[in-house]
């Protein structure tokens, strides 16, 4: 049986962790918040934009020259792999890796087989991963967490959309994980170049037979609001992705507060067993020694 020491050594030690992911847990709850509500705005305009583009896109009866909507036969894949800087959010990054482990061992094999996959790690875990496997990647935008901004993020959208018009890249996908609540997050495979085009159920016909008036020009669709839109979409993965590290964070921190909490009760009640054998034991060789004493 351990001795009252040891036991109340580890009792101390799971306090201390306990506080720690206490701690852990508040922090991520406020970083949640201001995650969440950054999502929460950015996602209806998101998603309508796309909506708009992918329109425009199918409707310009060859009008509009497109450059990122050129459909191209996959010679080279480009994966945006975005993952967290930290870890202790349960199997958040691992949730994203296995998710392009599966690509390159399935849907993309010939082209991994040929070395024909590139990496983009944001976050320092999806670089940890690249790197540990060997994999192709470019670590120019890994640490766009340590100030999620706009600007700093449409660097990098510039920088995939330039490849993919000059033909470094025939295909790009982004790998992230989508906040669905604080709990669940859903890793979501996402096509981010050529622009995907719309599809209607039960048509072959276009999206929509509209004929569109383009305001100002179709030259300033092409060059300012097409890229802009493309950018937002880069963008609204990693607020994505943000709020889901969050929610995983606090989801995480929370389970192993309960888990020391119940391995507190354990220990104490160790701790009390311990202490009443030591003073059972002591009691027996007192009486033992005064029995003796009193038979001579």
């Amino acid at each position: 049986m351990a001795n009252l020491k040891e036991v109340k050594n580890r009792i101390n030690s799971v306090v201390s962790t306990q506080q720690i992911t206490k701690a852990m847990k508040m922090v991520a709850a406020a970083k949640l918040k201001r995650a969440q509500d950054r999502i929460t705005m950015m996602r209806p305009y998101s998603q309508h934009l796309s909506a708009i583009l992918q329109n425009v896109s199918e409707n310009n009866d060859g009008d509009m020259d497109n450059p990122y909507a050129e459909q191209r036969p996959v010679g080279k894949l480009l994966i945006v792999l975005v993952t967290s800087d930290k870890g202790l959010c349960g199997a958040f990054n691992s949730f994203v890796v296995r998710k392009a482990k599966s690509l390159m061992e399935g849907q993309y094999l010939e082209l991994a087989k040929s070395g024909n996959i590139d990496f983009l790690p944001i976050g320092k875990k999806g670089m940890e991963y690249v790197r540990r496997n060997k994999l192709p990647y470019n670590a120019t935008y890994v640490d766009l967490f340590n100030s999620l901004n706009f600007a700093d993020v449409s660097e990098a959208a510039n920088y995939v959309m330039k490849e993919f018009t000059k033909g470094t890249y025939d295909k790009v996908e982004i790998l992230y994980n989508e906040f669905i609540n604080a709990a669940t997050q859903v890793v979501n495979n996402e096509q981010f170049l050529p622009i995907e085009k719309k599809e209607e159920e039960g048509s072959t016909a276009k999206s929509s037979g509209n004929d569109y008036i383009y305001e100002p020009s179709k030259d300033y669709i092409q060059d300012e609001l097409i890229p802009t839109s493309l950018k937002t979409q880069f963008f609204k993965a990693l607020l994505d992705s943000n709020a889901s590290e969050q929610g995983a964070r606090m989801t995480a921190m929370d389970k192993a507060t309960e888990n020391a909490g119940d391995l507190l009760k354990e220990l104490r009640l160790k701790y009390n067993r311990t202490r009443q054998a030591a003073i059972t034991t002591e009691i027996l060789e007192i009486t033992a020694g005064a029995e003796a004493l009193a038979a001579q």
